[in-house]
Order: structure tokens, then sequence, then C-alpha cells
């Protein structure tokens, strides 16, 4: 989330020609589906109901399609202000998980939750450290917490900081020992320039007694007369200046406690080593977004087995070569004269896409009325192709918002459907969104959870910051009202096969900025979810699809060598039909997984 909204340009008639980036309400969504989008063919969908709903703080209506809410649970005392809902210092903000702990950051402090029943989640931890964001991470027995504004102490007190310059001020990255879970301990605290609006938390194979944090400061910077170095002047006023870089935090596993700022890389510098080498700020003609100078980055996702972040830094989307976590250098950028303010990234699996967020209005504005361009506070979906990402679609929430709703593209995270790009997606109070964009170019919607807004009459902050795909459900921290657990349902668009596919894929830690590699395990239930895909696309004929499933039947009620030799026949058979077939990258996998089964067998 943003503090401050762009200067936006008078709004104009949006072209009909793909421009790269972003936004707002691509009605588009219900379009029929293409190949490579699995979604339902041409079928008509009846009307969204997420127009319209009632009101309300806690009883607001909802509005569910192939969603099921698991369970809501409300803001303890404590962590939300009963007089104003949507009180900032209160607000809600990112998610991490380890094990069965969900770790919910806040303006206010952070709460640990354990979801070891996902119906009536139990909260361990309320530790109130104001100072926002609140962002958290985790990784083994350390938490690590985002906190950028000024009322941030060192002591974690609530009473804040009156002095403009003053030892007692904390912005930075905390860490605590969470050996202990149930009373967490603050251990080191490393201080700033900007503070932290948010972090990433960076592993390197080579060195596992360290891990790396790269913060991502969006706020002033602070006096030198409080943190010795930092200087907020423009770079020819000022060469060192703490504005056109990130900060890359060291932290020894063992010894959190010597965790130091080592780095402040220049990853915005041109060709000739200036370091305000991106975009300048300002529109890009006539029609289009004011777009942030790049000085900063939003959010940075880390992809440690391809070497690779992408990061969403104000002006521009760039890509980050990461092999040595402590010296990132950017191998691209691009921009986007859609784009008001570019905010995070996900990288889709084999990493040959990259989906960026434009966070129009700082995330506390109305961007998702019906009167907003499909093109702003949406999202973008390049493809990467030799090293360079090439602009290749939108995507918008489908369904207009009212003008009491703050909604825009926020933080979402990839469902581990096996052949297809998949993502759910928060849209603060737009709710969830839940789509396929493995073809880029046509982005479908396959499932969404909305609320009414808090306030018919006011615009009031509210709504979903995160929703994470987390060990076979979705997770969501809602703003102003607390914390959600959904299940994804099968539908015309997803089948059971592929969700029980997705549900084999478990993590022990999940921190969303730093994105794993996904490998499904043999199973019969993978081998049928790329047999649905086929057939829903007709990538292969479907008087050839009946046999293959049989075959696949009988394969799986043999055992020992028999059951080898049949499923070894059917790659086989699968390797000989790939060249024939509408798609024949998918029926590619789904021979490798019929080999994968039959080799696991002895």
């Amino acid at each position: 989330m943003s503090f401050a909204s762009p200067s936006l340009h008078p709004r104009a008639v949006s072209s009909t020609t793909p421009t790269p980036i972003l936004f707002l309400f691509a009605l588009l969504l219900f379009a029929p589906a293409v190949l490579g989008a699995q979604g339902a063919g041409g079928a008509a969908m009846p009307a969204d109901p997420r127009v319209g709903l009632g009101p309300g703080w806690n009883d607001a209506k909802e509005a569910a399609r192939n969603l099921v809410l698991v369970s809501h649970t409300a803001r303890p005392a404590g962590f939300f202000n009963p007089d104003k809902p949507g009180d900032f210092p209160f607000a809600n903000s990112d998610l991490a998980f380890s094990g069965n702990l969900v770790f919910q950051g806040s303006f206010n402090g952070f709460q640990i939750w354990d979801f070891s029943k996902p119906t009536a989640p139990v909260r361990r931890v309320g530790f109130v450290c104001p100072g926002g964001q609140g962002d958290p991470s985790v990784y083994k027995n350390l938490l690590f917490i985002s906190v950028e504004q000024t009322n941030g102490r060192v002591d974690c007190g609530a009473q804040g900081v009156q002095d403009t310059v003053s030892a007692e001020r904390f912005r930075g990255v905390r860490i605590f020992d969470i050996s202990d879970v149930d009373h967490p301990k603050q251990v080191a605290a490393v201080q700033t320039c900007r503070g932290s609006h948010t972090h990433t938390l960076v592993t390197d194979p080579n060195d596992p007694a360290n891990v790396y944090i790269y913060v991502s400061g969006t706020s002033f910077v602070r006096p030198a007369a409080e943190l010795a170095g930092c200087s907020g002047k423009t770079p020819d006023v000022d060469p060192n200046t703490s504005l056109f870089r990130i900060e890359v935090i060291k932290v020894p596993v063992a010894a959190p406690q010597n965790a130091k700022v080592v780095n402040t890389p220049r990853i915005f510098a041109d060709s000739t080593g200036a370091i305000a080498g991106l975009w300048k700020g300002g529109t890009h003609g006539e029609g289009t977004q004011n777009t942030y100078e790049t000085n900063m980055c939003h959010d940075i996702t880390v992809y440690t087995e391809i070497g690779l972040a992408a990061g969403a830094c104000s002006g521009n989307g760039i890509l980050l070569d990461i092999r040595d976590p402590a010296n990132p250098k950017r191998v691209d950028q691009v921009t986007d004269p859609n784009f008001a303010y570019w905010h995070s990234a996900t990288f889709n699996n084999d990493g040959s896409k990259v989906i960026y967020t434009d966070e129009w209005g700082g995330g506390t504005q109305p961007k998702c009325r019906d009167t907003d361009r499909p093109e702003w506070g949406a999202d973008a979906i390049f493809t990467r192709t030799s090293g360079k990402m090439k602009f290749a679609g939108y995507y918008k929430l489908p369904a207009p918002q009212t003008a009491t709703e703050n909604c825009v593209a926020h933080n979402g995270s990839l469902i581990p459907v096996p052949g297809r790009d998949i993502i759910v997606q928060g849209w603060y109070q737009g709710g969830l969104s839940v789509f396929d964009f493995s073809d880029p170019a046509h982005p479908v919607e396959i499932a969404f959870f909305d609320r009414g807004p808090i306030s018919s009459t006011e615009l009031m902050l509210g709504g979903m910051w995160s929703a994470y795909w987390y060990n076979g459900r979705i997770y969501g921290t809602e703003i102003a009202r607390g914390l959600d657990v959904f299940e994804l349902q099968p539908s015309q668009y997803l089948s059971k096969n592929e969700l029980e596919a997705a549900k084999l894929v478990h993590v022990d830690v999940l921190n969303v900025q730093n994105q794993q590699k996904v490998v499904w395990p043999a199973r019969f239930v993978v081998a049928r979810a790329y047999m649905d895909q086929l057939v829903r696309n007709d990538g292969l004929r479907k008087s050839w699809a009946t046999p293959v499933n049989r075959e696949l039947d009988r394969a799986e009620k043999l055992t020992g060598a028999a059951q080898k030799a049949a499923l070894t026949k059917l790659a086989t058979k699968l390797d000989g039909d790939v060249a024939g077939a509408g798609d024949p990258a998918r029926v590619r996998a789904l021979a490798g997984v019929v080999r994968d089964l039959a080799n696991s067998k002895r």
C-alpha cells in the first residue's frame, strides 16, 4: 500500500491496442476461454452477484463463486478501533506462513495464529509494536517485520516519538527470535534511511549460514542527524543520496543480533552510471497515466531457483540477477503508459511470465468503478524470452465496485495446478479473484469472493490486502475485518483432479515474495489433471482420450512389474501422439508424468 496518490492525467478514451501494462475493470474477464487459458468454452456467465452487495463492517453481504468461506476470524481487541473500522494505525497488512502458523502483520504490530484447525483458528500471539507497515517474513526461528512510519520506536512502545530527530525512533527491519512462539523476543533492529515499507527474504544455496533482506523503502529520507549517511537530496546535488537504491541486510542465522546493511545497490542506474537512470516521472503522452519517478522499489519478488528477482519499482518493472544475493544487478526493465505506480510482481512457475500490479490511487481510493479505465489499476502480464520481457495482456477485476470502496490490484500468489498458470489475488474492497493467465493475452477469472462496502455513504479503508494459497487453502487478510480461510471448489473452469493435484504441493514455509519452484510428485491424479485439461480444450481428440483414461485406470489397479510395464507402454504411446495433438506441450507433460509414475514403481 502507498500513502500518496500520483497526480493523474485527465481521463481519455483508451486505445484498443494493448499498450504495456495494467489496469482497471476488465469486463473481458468473462469472455469465452481460449486454448491455454483453460476457461469454459463459450459458456455464458450468469449475472455477477458482486454488484450491489449490501454494506456493513462485520455484517456486509457476501458473494462467492467456486469458493467456500471455511472460517472468518474478526480482529481481536487491541488490534482495531471500535469507533473507526478503517483506522490506518490498526490496519491489517501482509501474511507469512510456517507449519500451521500464520503470521499476520498490521500497522499496530503483528499476530501469530495457529491454523491446525482451519475452522477454528487460535491466536497464539498479539504483539503490539506500532510503526507500519508491518509486513512479515519468517525463516526458521526468525521473524522479520517492516517498519517505516515515524512513530516506530526501538523499544516497540506505543507512545510514538515526538522529536524530529530522536535516538528512540526506529525505521527499518525488526528481527524477532520466535524459538518460543508464544513469547517473541526482538533480537535486532536494523535502521535504514527510508524505513522499510516492504522487505524480501533472500536465501543463498551456497551460503546457508546467512539470509539476506532486500529493503524497499518508499517514504521520505530521515535526517542524517538521526541516522548517519542519510540524504534526501537529488543525485545532482548529492551523488550519495539515499534515493535511487535499495538496502541489502545480511543476517547471520545463528547470530541475528549481528545483522547489518552490507550493500546499497544502485539498481536504477543507466549504462553511463547515472543513478537516476530509469523513468523520470510524469505522463507518457496524451491520454496516458502520470507515472511515479523510479527512485524506489515497492516490492521485490525473488525466485532463487532461476536466479532472478522481479522488482516493482514505482515507475518501472525490472528484473534483477540475484545469483549473488548481496549484489543484485539489473538485467531488464519495462515501463507502461497505463501504470501509475508499479507495486508488486509474481513469476509463473517456469519463470516465462511475470505479472506486475499497478496500485493506482495508493490502495486507499476507489479505482474499480465502472467509469474507470480497464487498463488502469490492473495487472499487466509480461512474457519473458531470451532474458527480455514483452507485454502480453492485462487483467482487471471484472465486477465494478462502488465509490465508497477502495479497490485496485494488490497482493496474490500462484495456485499450483500442474500445466496451468493460476493466481489468487486480493483487490482490497473488490475482494479476491482467482484467474488463469496461461494465455497471457486472454486471462480468465475462475473464482471470486467479495463483501459489500464497509459503508455505502463514506469511503472507509478496508478489504482484502493479500490472498495467498498455502498448502491446499487460500488465506486472506482483511484490512478492517480480520482473517479469512477459503476452499477452492471444482467447477467448469477447474476439475477435481486439478485441485487434488494442487493440494499435493506442500511447503514448510511460505514467504510469497520468495517464490519456490513447484515440482509435483508422480501421482495418478497429476496425470488425470493433464487429461482433464486436454479434454477441456480438445487438445486430444475426445475419442482418443477415453482409452487413455481407461489405460490409466487399469494401470492404477496393477502392482509391481505389471504396473510399471503398463505405464511405460502408455508413456511411449503418448510420446508418439505429441506431434499430432492440438496441445502438444500438454501431451508431452502428460507423457512425462506417466513415465515418472512408471519409474517410481519397483
